[in-house]
């Protein structure tokens, strides 16, 4: 395979997943989800060190990229807990597209992604990539401006505005309506917002009352706009229907770096699973290392927001069942959703492979 179309297709893949999937991070700032890739090590010098190293050198650093936004907020307490210890080298970005290239060259490790990126880089890469755990289950709501809407149902006859036309927000939503014995294209008048901040706007104006936003910008909008609340949340309402858990965010890692050091990787598992534990448990300090860490630009936001952001550490089995199920409804959608083909058994670490896959 060709590396320079490799990457190229995939960052492409990256620029319409990464916020599509996860929402972003609000500021008042609309630069903030294109600045610089800000380092989350200890000191330069530590940064030095890491990059200096040789991928192949025991005792290298885990080289890890993070989003902004809800799938990296369970990472921040590992992040702050190991910075300067040498085992982790932590870099935060705006966007998928911003490290996805360097995931795909070796020069990454192992990144928080949207979970139907995650796939299509297993597709693209030849099996190169693989899906450790699920960081992030659903961040998307409905809100409204009144007291209305109570069930997917009462959505007939409703205007939606919402973002991520032609991305997962949008099979999302169809996928529940049409569940629900709604047609998405006669029952409901969907309005396709550039990004969130225009949903927001129409929210704020009044010539909208209902819309379908990420979270941590649902916490934003219910800040802003006087009488609006969480009519629906669409994990709750996903469940209903799929039988599994809506998956958001996943932490997906290189097959030579998990090989290199098996031993060092479980043990960066161990303490993802403990960070986030921390993430769920103590709300304060976490928001507080997720501002400090550029994850939200807000602490208060953070707090606010942590506890509808569905931050998890999911492996093995049920890992798998909820990611098998989720891209499915992705494939059936568009099948270059989750890079053309559903992931076979050797895109799940940690999970035997099935006796079908095996004969």
């Amino acid at each position: 395979m060709n590396l320079k179309k490799l990457i190229s297709g995939v960052t492409a893949l990256a620029l319409c997943f990464s916020l599509a999937a996860c929402g972003g991070t609000p500021s008042s700032d609309s630069s903030e989800s294109s600045a610089p890739a800000a380092q989350a090590t200890a000191t330069p010098e530590d940064t030095a060190s890491a990059e200096q190293a040789s991928p192949e050198t025991s005792g290298t650093p885990l080289r890890i990229a993070g989003l902004k936004g809800p799938t990296t907020m369970g990472l921040c307490n590992l992040i702050n807990d190991t910075k300067g210890s040498g085992e982790y080298e932590f870099t935060m970005y705006g966007s998928a597209d911003e490290f996805v290239s360097e995931l795909v060259k070796g020069n990454l490790d192992a990144a928080a992604v949207p979970a139907n990126l995650a796939a299509t880089l297993y597709q693209r890469t030849e099996g190169q990539v693989q899906v450790a755990c699920i960081n992030t289950l659903g961040v998307l709501y409905v809100v409204e401006n009144g007291d209305t809407i109570q069930s997917v149902a009462d959505l007939k006859g409703k205007t939606i505005w919402t973002t991520g036309k032609g991305t997962t927000p949008e099979y999302v939503l169809r996928y529940v309506l049409t569940q629900n014995g709604l047609d998405p294209d006669t029952d409901v008048d969907i309005q396709w917002a550039s990004e969130s901040t225009e949903a927001l706007g129409h929210l704020q104006k009044g010539d909208a009352s209902t819309a379908m936003l990420p979270q941590p910008f649902v916490t934003t909008a219910l800040s802003q706009v006087e009488g609006l609340r969480v009519a629906l949340d669409m994990n709750t309402e996903w469940e209903a229907v799929a039988g599994s858990k809506l998956v958001t965010g996943v932490l997906v890692a290189r097959t030579d770096a998990i090989e290199r050091d098996p031993a060092a990787f479980q043990a960066f598992l161990d303490g993802y699973a403990a960070s986030v534990d921390t993430a769920n448990t103590d709300l304060e300090g976490t928001a507080a290392l997720c501002e400090e860490y550029g994850i939200v630009p807000k602490a208060a936001l953070a707090q606010k927001a942590l506890p509808a952001c569905n931050i998890v550490f999911e492996t093995g089995d049920e890992m798998k069942t909820d990611l098998v199920n989720y891209f499915q409804v992705l494939y059936d959608a568009d099948p270059s959703s989750v890079g053309g083909a559903m992931p076979d058994d050797g895109f799940y670490y940690g999970v035997a492979a099935s006796e079908d896959a095996a004969a």
